[in-house]
């Protein structure tokens, strides 16, 4: 039997440094969300402790149907991001979730080839003898090579939110549909 959007606790886990887009891209992006009345997992700073993920923040990505991941210029500085990026992706894999990453002001291939704050962020994680940092490698590969949305400068952000919230819309709108359909037969 296929899962229901209502088998989630959440239909959105968003991932974000915060320091670079809670108060900008990210947060805009949640409040279009909220107001289509998509349940969305938006990190509160006080969830927080140290530099480990919470077990409450590894059930929310279990409880989430889609993960979008903003990869933004810090986010791999953040070992807390890099553990909830490895997290989603293993998530993914293991339950079928759905990852939809968004570029925000990053290249891709900066991600991939570990260049620019990617590649100096990376560096300072393995001077710290980080146990996890091959890990967060193959991560960032990964989350790299999935096709997503690209903000460049000079994009207005309002109408670069629309595109991946327009996106979570139509999946939730198409499935919703199907699910509709078999109910009906």
């Amino acid at each position: 039997m296929a899962s229901t959007t209502n088998d989630f606790a959440y239909e959105v886990f968003l991932s974000f440094r915060g320091e670079d887009t809670r108060y900008g891209f990210t947060g805009t992006l949640k409040n279009s969300l909220d107001d289509k009345g998509v349940r969305t997992f938006f990190d509160d700073e006080e969830l927080r402790k140290g530099d480990e993920i919470t077990p409450s923040l590894f059930k929310a990505i279990e409880d989430s149907k889609i993960a979008i991941v903003v990869l933004s210029e810090n986010y791999a500085s953040s070992s807390f991001c890099l553990q909830e990026l490895t997290k989603i992706l293993d998530s993914m894999k293991d339950k079928g979730r759905s990852v939809l990453p968004v570029f925000y002001k990053v290249d891709p291939s900066d991600i991939r080839k570990l260049q620019n704050t990617y590649g100096k962020a990376m560096a300072k994680h393995k001077a710290s003898s980080n146990p996890n940092i091959d890990k967060w490698k193959v991560s960032l590969d990964q989350v790299a090579n999935l096709s997503g949305f690209h903000y460049k400068e000079g994009y207005i952000p309002i109408s670069f939110v629309f595109h991946p919230f327009s996106l979570v819309v139509k999946l939730y709108g198409l499935r919703f549909k199907i699910q509709l359909s078999r109910v009906n037969e």
